[in-house]
């Protein structure tokens, strides 16, 4: 299942973000066909820059979340809108790697060293662009920091995908939780105890769906909601705000894919008429292939030209 919910505690000290994300990780899996570092690594990107979007004010806005690093995966980036629709890809989806001392899927030593990089598009004359060195590649703990250094933010990150005997996805989902101006210290004090004690998010969200097999998606998500923030003080009890979509999404299109064929300019794609006689492109996102024919490719070149 897919679905968020947005919370506030009564106090009104911080604002949670939290999201079941196992059918949109699961398709990305499919789509890519990922081994299980590499589903663990793009589905934590996918669910952190889904959450983030849930964030933005308008369901067009867009950001993108990039993963930089000099590990084998080199590149993970998801994009996501306001109206909780989420595209990624990892460049390197067959990544193969050890698990860590700890049995768990090593996606810092996938990623590597490198950067963060989140980009907002709100439909300003130009973009938000912020980026950070990563912390160590095991996205949630970078987000952390990317809140606070880049965007002034106290936050907590917390992602996880739990993978099947079968390399499918058992389990993914993410929160973000963010302090609000005004605070009380007290809240903090209280949030720093429940995040030491609590239990790896997708092994809560596996077991939630698990007892929870009658309840609708929205009573799925804020029993989750109610789990994980079980041993907080009634002071600082959440309260859902409301409930949102969330789920892969690509708008890929043939005009799309004929924007970037010409942005290549009218020499190579001259080349390319001669030599081929015409083009295929597939869309890094979702694998889709778009073929271009050579009627096509004259056309492309007359408006270039």
């Amino acid at each position: 299942m897919n679905k968020a919910i947005i919370a506030m505690d009564k106090s009104g000290s911080f604002r949670v973000y939290l999201a079941i994300t196992t059918s949109m990780v699961e398709e990305s899996r499919r789509i890519h066909d990922t081994t299980p570092v590499a589903t663990a690594a793009l589905g934590r990107v996918l669910t952190a820059a889904g959450l983030m979007g849930l964030m933005l004010k308008n369901p067009d806005d867009k950001l993108t979340v990039q993963f930089k690093g000099d590990g084998p995966a080199r590149e993970v980036l998801a994009s996501a809108r306001g109206d909780g629709s989420v595209k990624g890809y990892i460049s390197n989806p067959e990544v193969e790697l050890p698990l860590k001392a700890n049995g768990k899927l090593d996606v810092g030593g996938a990623i590597g060293i490198g950067t963060i990089t989140v980009i907002k598009d709100m439909g300003l004359k130009e973009p938000y662009v912020g980026r950070i060195e990563l912390v160590n590649g095991e996205i949630a703990e970078d987000l952390t920091a990317y809140f606070f250094v880049s965007e002034q933010q106290s936050s907590s990150v917390a992602l996880g995908v739990r993978i099947a005997t079968d390399y499918s996805v058992a389990a993914s989902g993410g929160m973000i939780i963010q302090m609000l101006p005004g605070a009380e210290p007290a809240s903090v004090t209280a949030l720093e105890e429940m995040i030491s004690q609590m239990t790896p998010i997708s092994t809560l969200i596996e077991e939630t769906v698990q007892e929870s097999a009658e309840k609708t998606p929205e009573g799925v998500i804020e029993e989750l909601l109610s789990r994980i923030f079980a041993s907080m003080p009634e002071a600082f009890a959440v309260e859902p705000l409301g409930y949102r979509q969330i789920g892969w999404n690509c708008d890929c299109s043939q005009d799309r894919l004929e924007q970037a064929l010409m942005s290549i300019g009218a020499d190579d794609l001259q080349a390319i008429l001669e030599e081929d006689g015409r083009a295929e492109l597939t869309c890094q996102f979702c694998r889709k292939k778009y073929l271009f024919d050579e009627a096509c490719l004259r056309r492309l070149l007359a408006e270039l030209r």
